[in-house]
């Protein structure tokens, strides 16, 4: 296709044909060159119908709000979305005149390695500049991602485990029935779920004794019966909301933050500081396997998928199986 055959503005780029003049966001074309729709968008961008504000200038502080404007963003879980936030503010804080087209992949790796001493933070705002680049090659502000393929930091990950015995009748000897703390324990062990599906959940949830849950992450829909220790938390706790755990004021549901900054409190008062929020998911996974349940059944309550399950449980799985192990060797040794 030759230039001369496109309308004024109109450029082809590797990854397709876009709008592009100078003060005006450049668009991507969603329909065929010379098609009836093309025209209809060709004209639709130029008389402004669906012309968005228009950018000054291309720096990161323009990418970071036109990203925050962008379907992309908006189909994000709203954790994740929040989780994001905090790395897009970070990046229009140290970058935010800088030219997004100028960023080579040494600037990338030079960004990265300068935050070497927090291992996560560096790793995940490596993954959200990613995304923020990738998007500004749809915009067709540069050609190519030079984020994409810069490796994360190298970390000794330490294996999540659930909380001992113990530590459980630690926390529910601080925390007694008809406080948020003892509720959303009771809730997260009792039903396996993630705590973002556990501050979600409401009364009208509750249906012949079990759960309906329909998981944020995987939109799998579960019916989770209610264990007897819950079954005592949910009594004691008040209802002045249509959610079960609900802020200070009872107006709105527990925020995340709240609620592990709460847990965190008494975590620290009872020495749990190694086992978090996000560890009693596995208490339930693990119970279940000691329990002498299969992993399908694991599963109806966690609704995890088979290699998550494994992955939750493998440890005490492992001592489970030693212990039948070593049960066999002594009874062969008895009958010889």
């Amino acid at each position: 296709m030759a230039k001369r055959e496109l309308p004024k503005h109109v450029y082809r780029q590797r990854n397709g044909i876009y709008f592009q003049r100078r003060g005006w966001p450049s668009r991507k074309f969603q329909n065929e060159f010379g098609t009836p729709e093309f025209w209809k968008e060709y004209a639709d961008i130029l008389s402004g119908e669906r012309q968005a504000p228009r950018v000054v200038s291309r720096n990161f502080s323009a990418l970071v709000d036109h990203y925050r404007r962008s379907p992309k963003y908006k189909r994000l879980k709203p954790r994740t979305a929040l989780d994001y936030d905090k790395y897009l503010d970070f990046f229009k804080s140290i970058m935010g005149d800088a030219n997004p087209a100028a960023m080579k992949r040494k600037d990338v790796i030079r960004l990265r390695d300068a935050n070497a001493e927090k291992a996560y933070f560096a790793n995940y705002s490596l993954r959200v500049l990613r995304v923020l680049m990738e998007y500004c090659v749809d915009l067709g502000w540069r050609e190519t991602n030079p984020a994409k393929g810069v490796p994360e930091l190298k970390t000794e990950k330490s294996e999540r485990e659930p909380w001992p015995l113990e530590l459980l009748d630690a926390y529910r000897a601080d925390c007694p029935l008809g406080t948020r703390e003892r509720l959303v324990m009771e809730l997260c062990v009792g039903t396996g779920q993630r705590i973002g599906d556990v501050l979600e959940m409401r009364w009208s949830d509750i249906q012949d004794g079990a759960f309906v849950i329909r998981q944020n992450k995987t939109g799998k829909e579960l019916w989770v019966p209610i264990l007897p220790e819950l079954h005592a938390a949910l009594g004691a706790a008040s209802r002045h909301s249509v959610f079960i755990l609900t802020n200070e004021r009872g107006t709105n549901r527990w925020s995340y933050r709240g609620a592990s900054q709460a847990v965190r409190n008494v975590r620290e008062r009872i020495g749990a500081v190694d086992y978090d929020i996000h560890s009693w998911r596995y208490n339930a996974a693990c119970e279940l396997v000691e329990a002498g349940c299969s992993d399908d059944l694991v599963a109806a309550v966690t609704g995890q998928s088979p290699a998550m399950v494994l992955h939750y449980t493998k440890k005490v799985r492992q001592k489970i199986r030693a212990i039948q192990a070593q049960q066999k060797r002594t009874e062969q040794k008895r009958n010889v």
